[in-house]
């Protein structure tokens, strides 16, 4: 029997893909019988079908099978067959893209749109059954795009149809596989790009691997003249005359991660890989490709794409032993033939030995062999040649680089270990992650280099983290989050002092931390020492915040004010939240200060609205807007988490008209200021979001105008009020309008607050709605101090209870009341300090503790220390005796809480 015959043979027997094949096309197997291959390929490409979907799969099918009796025979060598497998796949992606287009844009030409083939395709050394590694580009100017409708829209779709005539499955199979992951930032970019800007990013932006990866790289469909232009333009990227530090650390660094998990510890037989194995094929593919990287932007003659003519080119121009050229040839024929017979069993992309004996005999008959012992037999010294040969490549470099930190000669798990780190697994996981480049703030050849320099400073500081875990674990997720880190570790570099203040947010802080992934400049306003310090009006009024922003956004025009108020209030509340996790001051003093920003900030953008508002519609005479500030703002003790609640006024007649091109009545006017003005607060921009509003407590709430006139306002206080709303109104400040203005709005709620009351009605109403509040607000955790019994809700019900009986301690802020209240006999000293207590607590745990769930231990510590009590279980029997108190005294003023909750927490 020939060798044809035999081919065959051992293909029904035992590759049930090829089995199937044989059944399906009769007439291929009779011209193949016959030994005519160029035939049978040539009748495999004639075939006809009723779509092209259909057409090329059943070209597939019958390439499949010429292409493996070819192998199997011996008939087509190596070189041969991946030409074949290659060629076949340019034909499909040429006739994948004429139909995508022409179904679009009947009878266009193939114009603008072209493939770059990467990887084994690229170098027309395609394996058997591969995925393709394209990457899509197209020209704008020249691309097919039906009417309306943009070129990126046009290209993308293209491109997406192209994946789909290829790679869907159906009753005929695949095409082939399509993997798009070569392609720029796979994991934002859209799968076609635009030709110019693909040549921006592999002049600026590309990582190592991708320089490595063009080497294969060639115009293999499309418009070619658009895909040469696009292949000429980057060469000076792939080929590169001279060669620096950072390229050699490059190499060094992609060496070793050839030899990465995939490999370590793998040893040769059952299951090894034939792909990523040590001593396997990709090491023979990258010591071709590391030489090239180093004498091909020199020598035009070593840009070869195949790997064994690359071999064959350097070892010619002696830059490797000619022996060690020749062996590594044979072995990768070797390798890629095995390769070849584990994906003809069953149409698979895979690399790997069977771990199963039975699976791995069949391959070896499969090839003509006895059995499994023979096939390892076979591959065994092609393995040891290819790893003596890469061991000497990697023998005076220091491939392993990725396994220790800059500067350090020990093996990273001893220098983690040194530096305190107790789950070394998990850490060095995550460094390995950092260094893939999969992450696109370290994905630049230049980020990679700062990232490097400064790393072992950084694990060092995560390392000293009160809670180590947990601040990897957010670092991790900044990083992430991080659209470009370059500058971030320039600083880093620059500041080491910083790295302990980072450990602290990363450790305690999660809201700061996100805030640090979203925006890492926010470091930048921590340089200067002063910035841990409080303003020096911290205790006075907002003046020194509205300042700075004002000279910040003069001249600027409206939407430039909202971005830079946005980035100023963003950097002063980050360094804020970062006083307060250091605890250097007083968590009263600053809640105060986070008032006195969001004051300052609701000023300048309340400013530059109206300017933008007065420029389309005029101004109505004798009127203009205040705004009230209430709750945590009127009473200057923001959290970093605070809404904002306000109240929106005019004054002057609600039936005056504007003088502006565009009139309009008063209410209509003040109302869509209004409305600008709580848009500027709230709506994010490009520079992120600003603050909540919460305008609720507006007269008739959410049903009511948004912005009503101060007589509406006067009348709606005094005559439709609920107890409730006057109890809001013991923290209003009018913090907008002219002194006039604000003076009026003032006098009208000093006015209601000492209107007469019955008492007893009022207690009624009150102890009402705190039951009704009760009932429908649940604790959200154990640590919601405002919500349990005998937190800050009964706290501040007390006080307001009292301020509308007795007409005193009516100031704004809660601490200045209850002190009033305290010298006028009306509360103990107990609860003016208990009442202290829970508010600091409560501004402390925004941050530490956004969930009201227990911190882990280190930030309960830190809590505590802030709070100056020695630790986190003294700190809960003060907050428990606090409660107590508080309880006491709301019972007192008002009557029983009528809750069955428990006072511990």
């Amino acid at each position: 029997m020939d060798n044809v015959a035999q081919a065959l043979l051992r293909a029904d027997q035992y590759s049930p893909f090829l089995s199937s094949l044989i059944a399906r096309q009769p007439a291929l197997v009779d011209i193949t019988r016959a030994g005519d291959f160029d035939a049978a390929l040539a009748a495999a490409f004639s075939i006809e079908a009723a779509d092209v979907a259909s057409r090329l799969r059943k070209i597939r099918q019958g390439a499949a099978l010429i292409t493996a009796i070819a192998d199997l025979s011996g008939v087509w060598d190596l070189t041969r067959i991946t030409a074949t497998l290659s060629d076949f796949a340019d034909i499909a992606l040429e006739t994948a893209i004429d139909a995508a287009i022409k179904e679009r844009i009947l009878g266009a030409d193939v114009q603008g749109f072209t493939v770059i083939a990467l990887g084994k395709h690229g170098g027309r050394e395609l394996n058997y059954s591969s995925d393709i590694d394209p990457i899509f580009l197209f020209d704008p100017n020249t691309l097919p795009a039906r009417d309306g409708e943009s070129p990126q829209e046009s290209a993308i779709r293209i491109g997406k149809r192209v994946i789909d005539l290829l790679g869907s499955m159906d009753a005929n199979g695949y095409v082939f596989r399509v993997d798009m992951r070569l392609r720029p930032s796979p994991e934002i970019s859209p799968v076609a790009l635009p030709v110019e800007a693909a040549i921006g990013y592999y002049e600026s932006s590309a990582l190592a691997w991708e320089q490595s990866a063009f080497i294969r790289a060639r115009v293999c469909a499309g418009d070619r003249a658009l895909g040469q232009y696009f292949m000429n333009s980057i060469q000076p990227f792939i080929w590169r005359r001279s060669m620096d530090f950072g390229q050699l650390k490059n190499i060094q660094v992609m060496s070793g991660k050839i030899r990465d998990h995939y490999s370590r510890g793998q040893m040769f037989g059952p299951g090894y890989d034939l792909k990523r194995g040590r001593g396997g094929i990709r090491e023979c593919e990258f010591f071709a490709q590391a030489h090239q990287l180093i004498h091909g932007g020199r020598d035009p003659a070593l840009r070869m794409a195949d790997t064994r003519g690359a071999l064959s080119a350097l070892a010619g121009a002696g830059w490797i032993d000619r022996d060690d050229a020749a062996a590594l040839s044979e072995c990768y024929t070797a390798l890629r033939t095995i390769e070849h017979r584990l994906q003809m069993v069953a149409d698979q992309q895979t690399h790997s030995l069977p771990s199963n004996i039975e699976a791995m005999d069949n391959v070896a008959r499969l090839h003509g062999l006895t059995g499994s012992e023979e096939l390892l037999a076979l591959l065994r010294p092609h393995i040891t040649c290819v790893q003596a040969i890469y061991d000497a490549l990697t023998a005076n470099d220091d491939t392993q680089g990725e396994s220790r930190l800059a500067g350090g000669g020990l093996p990273l798990e001893e220098q983690l270990l040194a530096m305190g780190f107790t789950d070394i697994a998990n850490v060095q996981q995550r460094i390995t992650r950092w260094r893939s480049g999969k992450l696109r703030a370290i994905r630049s050849q230049s980020a990679t280099e700062a990232f490097e320099t400064v790393l072992p400073a950084i694990m060092a500081a995560l390392a000293r983290a009160p809670d180590p875990s947990n601040a990897m674990a957010r670092f991790d997720n900044m990083i992430e989050a991080l659209p470009s880190a370059v500058n971030f570790f320039h600083l880093l570099r620059a500041r080491p002092g910083l790295l302990q203040l980072i450990g602290d947010v990363l450790s305690f802080a999660p809201v700061l931390a996100d805030a640090l992934g979203q925006r890492a400049e926010l470091l930048d306003g921590l340089i200067d020492a002063s910035a841990l310090d409080l303003p020096e009006d911290a205790g006075q009024n907002a003046a020194v915040p509205f300042a700075e922003m004002t000279a910040q956004t003069d001249s600027l025009d409206y939407q430039a004010v909202l971005d830079r108020v946005r980035i100023y209030v963003g950097e002063r509340r980050f360094a804020l939240g970062v006083q307060l996790i250091e605890g250097r001051h007083d968590p009263l003093a600053i809640a105060r200060s986070y008032a006195h920003l969001a004051q300052a900030a609701l000023q300048v953008l309340t400013m530059a609205t109206v300017q933008e508002f007065e420029a389309a519609h005029g101004r109505v005479p004798g009127g203009e807007l205040v705004i009230l500030a209430l709750g945590r703002l009127g009473g200057e003790a923001l959290t970093h988490a605070s809404d904002l609640d306000l109240i929106l006024l005019f004054t002057g007649q609600y039936d005056a008209q504007s003088n502006g091109t565009r009139q309009l009545g008063a209410t209509q006017y003040f109302g869509r200021l209004a409305q600008r003005v709580v848009a500027a607060l709230s709506v994010p921009t490009a520079s992120g979001a600003l603050y909540d509003v919460d305008t609720r407590l507006r007269p008739s709430g959410a049903q009511g105008l948004l912005c009503v006139s101060l007589d509406s306002f006067a009348k709606y206080q005094r005559s439709d009020a609920w107890v409730w709303e006057h109890m809001a109104l013991t923290r209003a400040r009018a913090i907008y309008g002219s002194s006039d203005a604000r003076c009026a709005a003032e006098i009208i709620i000093q006015d209601v607050l000492t209107m007469p009351r019955e008492q007893t009605a009022l207690l009624t109403d009150v102890a009402a709605m705190r039951r009704d509040i009760a009932q429908h607000k649940l604790p959200k955790g154990p640590l919601d101090i405002k919500l349990l019994p005998g937190g800050l809700v009964d706290a501040e019900f007390a006080i307001h209870a009292l301020q509308l009986q007795t007409g005193t301690a009516l100031v704004p802020r809660l601490h200045d009341a209850a002190e009033l209240l305290c010298d006028a006999g009306l509360v103990s000293k107990k609860f003016v300090h208990a009442q202290d207590l829970l508010t600091r607590l409560l501004i402390m745990l925004r941050l530490f503790a956004p969930d009201l769930e227990t911190p882990p231990p280190p930030a309960c510590q830190r809590v505590a220390e802030c709070l100056h009590h020695d630790g986190w279980a003294a700190l809960m029997v003060a907050v428990d005796n606090a409660r107590g108190i508080v309880l006491k005294e709301y019972e007192r003023v008002i009557g029983s809480r009528e809750t069955n909750q428990r006072i511990q927490t």
